[in-house]
């Protein structure tokens, strides 16, 4: 199986840590599965008389746990000599466990689960049939010494699902793992490195090449197939509910929607004079939809340690008779990562023209429903069973004003927005906020961006992704603009179109 790394070289050995409750189990075995990696559970190597003991309520002493301890170390070096990469997981609440399991063992990976009191001892109150008992949370916080600087600990939160506290993981272990190649300095742009996987198959990804961005404590990732985001990470959270490493793209996440976003109905328009007929990419509904990019690998153009830029040529085509030039920067800065989309007309005739970008936005919660919305637009566009419009109405008095943030509900979005109100920059501000408030991401659009779609995912192929992220999609037009003419750009030759817009988290620190 193709282990799920970045670049870099991949550590041996990962040994989970934290207090009863924070979620090591769960998280060291999804861990294992999307690296294929060995995994065990600390917990198999307690002795009987360690589990009587605990779950009579009684607190393990340092003579009980040496044994366990050794066991835990035996197994890593099996592992590793056995030429296996593994995960394991184990309390190790002191630093004389935790220097005892990573004494010569010096290609592991310490990863630290932290969450608060209140949020360890609901979850050991409402787990049964373990011999842990929820009565043994104080004892264990009273041994707890949290890992320190020197340890190089990957410190996550454990406030979210599971599969989200994977994906942080697997963002910062890339990160580490990239931090030991050697670069010409900030900003310098050089060849760019492609991923590399682990494993005993040496299958290509379904998705190309991929680079990972890092400035600070925000790391992304970029594919080639389409040029899309995968992922993007602030001090151990995620801020997209993305796709993994080595698998397919799914729902559009990510994806760049050239030359045009959304649907054309029956892939059918006129421009210039001539009858035109796109290829019929959402069947079932007889739509032309999201572009003709979508699936195409882009090229490289520039790099450094923070941004990249991809780019492709759209070719004439059945259906599309242009020629286009298309670039994509990805770029991290101070206040988050930046996409400029750039599209040239390389072509001797004017060429129809829209573009959108489609990232699921998270804020950690387990579903959509108790996430804070709020959306600056004073216009919504209706539209049929096909997703095609039907006419525009001010959203006042609708459920779909969210120009005053609230909750989103049990509300199905998949809903476009215009008559956008924007700041003094010029930028109209999307904001996804966690219920608590403490926290949250702004999607600005900004240079371009007259749309916004806004799609909860209840329509999903998977229905376990379904509500788990909300897709939010800066539009230059609305759908079936190729029919409709409403906001569509018609590029002169040599003429270029540009579109912006930024992720900037909050409340990540």
């Amino acid at each position: 199986m193709v282990g799920e790394e970045a670049t870099g070289e991949p550590p041996r050995l990962v040994l989970v840590v934290g207090v009863a409750g924070s979620g090591k189990s769960t998280v060291g075995c999804l861990l294992a599965e999307r690296l294929g990696w060995a995994y065990r559970d600390g917990d198999a190597f307690h002795s009987e008389a360690n589990r009587a003991k605990m779950a009579a309520g009684h607190a393990l002493t340092d003579s009980d746990r040496q044994p366990w301890l050794d066991a835990i170390g035996e197994w890593m070096d099996r592992a590793t000599a056995a030429g296996q990469r593994a995960v394991v997981t184990c309390s190790a609440l002191q630093r004389r466990y935790r220097d005892k399991l990573l004494a010569g063992r010096p290609d592991t990976v310490l990863v630290y689960l932290h969450g608060s009191r209140e949020l360890l001892e609901s979850r050991l109150t409402a787990r049964h049939g373990h011999f842990f008992p929820a009565d043994l949370l104080d004892s264990q916080l009273a041994d707890l010494q949290e890992p320190e600087p020197d340890e190089h600990p990957l410190v996550v939160e454990t406030d979210q699902p599971p599969e989200a506290v994977v994906t942080a993981v697997l963002s910062l272990m890339r990160r580490e793992s990239s931090d030991g190649v050697a670069t010409d300095g900030p900003g310098t742009e050089r060849p760019v490195r492609t991923a590399v996987r682990d494993g005993s198959s040496a299958s290509p990804s379904p998705t190309g090449g991929s680079w990972r961005l890092v400035r600070g404590e925000q790391s992304a990732e970029v594919v080639q197939l389409g040029g899309a985001l995968r992922d993007y990470v602030v001090n151990g959270r995620p801020v997209l509910d993305s796709f993994s490493t080595g698998a397919g793209i799914t729902g559009g996440r990510g994806q760049l929607l050239v030359p045009w976003p959304n649907r054309v109905g029956g892939g059918r328009y006129r421009f210039d004079g001539r009858d035109l007929q796109l290829p019929l990419t959402e069947v079932e509904k007889d739509n032309a939809i999201h572009g003709l990019l979508r699936w195409t690998l882009w090229e490289p153009l520039a790099r450094t340690d923070d941004s990249v830029t991809l780019g492709t040529t759209l070719c004439p085509q059945p259906g599309y008779p242009f020629l286009l030039d298309v670039r994509v920067e990805y770029r991290l800065g101070p206040e988050g990562l930046g996409t400029t989309v750039r599209a040239t007309n390389t072509g001797t005739e004017p060429a129809p023209y829209g573009v959108g970008q489609h990232p699921y936005l998270t804020v950690g919660t387990h579903l959509v429903d108790s996430a804070v919305l709020t959306v600056p637009a004073r216009t919504l566009l209706r539209t049929d069973g096909r997703g095609l419009p039907i006419g525009q109405e001010p959203v006042d008095g609708t459920p779909y004003d969210f120009r005053t943030a609230r909750p989103i509900g049990d509300l199905r979005l998949d809903t476009a927005f215009t008559g956008l109100d924007r700041d003094p920059d010029g930028r109209a501000v999307v904001r996804l906020a966690h219920p608590s408030g403490l926290r949250g991401v702004d999607l600005r659009l900004g240079d371009g961006t007259r749309w916004v779609q806004v799609y909860t995912g209840d329509t999903l192929a998977e229905p376990e992704r379904r509500r788990r992220g909300v897709a939010v999609e800066a539009m230059s037009c609305p759908p079936d603009a190729f029919r409709s003419g409403t906001d569509l750009t018609v590029l002169q030759p040599g003429e270029t179109h540009v579109l912006r817009w930024e992720l900037s988290p909050w409340g990540y620190a």
